[in-house]
């Protein structure tokens, strides 16, 4: 399974916002990490209508955390960003053409992959993705 863009600027973003307190702009989370600005700004907008971030708007304005680190559960983060509940075709009955899918075991086997991968990141928070924070934050200082 590979995770979009999406999911990954989102993940970095609130890895960033865990790291640094108080509030910063999308410009210098995509100077940090090297990604694309505008790219961030269309994830940070969702980010904020999901409850993840704040945003504020104006010169002392910026994206912070909504939560503590601790309560963002990182499966709960993949869940809203991705559409993992349609993962192949023969998941949804209402566009599944597949002619082999009464008799396949495709489907079961595949499910149970992708609750078992969301379930193995039910265990993580955002506070545990940053690990250190001051190693962290020197990373991230350093573009």
């Amino acid at each position: 399974m590979r995770l979009s863009v999406q999911t990954d600027y989102a993940l970095r973003t609130l890895m960033f916002l865990a790291a640094k307190e108080g509030h910063h702009p999308i410009a210098e989370i995509a100077r940090s990490y090297g990604i694309s600005k505008n790219h961030l700004m269309k994830v940070a907008q969702r980010l904020a209508a999901e409850g993840f971030i704040e945003s504020v708007r104006g010169r002392s304005g910026g994206l912070k955390l909504a939560r503590s680190p601790d309560a963002l559960n990182v499966g709960a983060i993949v869940r809203t960003m991705e559409e993992t509940g349609n993962f192949v075709e023969c998941f949804d009955p209402a566009t599944n053409a597949c002619v082999v899918s009464p008799a396949c075991g495709l489907r079961h086997a595949l499910s149970g992959a992708v609750e078992a991968f969301l379930h193995h990141l039910d265990a993580f928070t955002v506070s545990d993705l940053v690990g250190d924070v001051h190693a962290f934050q020197l990373l991230l200082d350093r573009q």
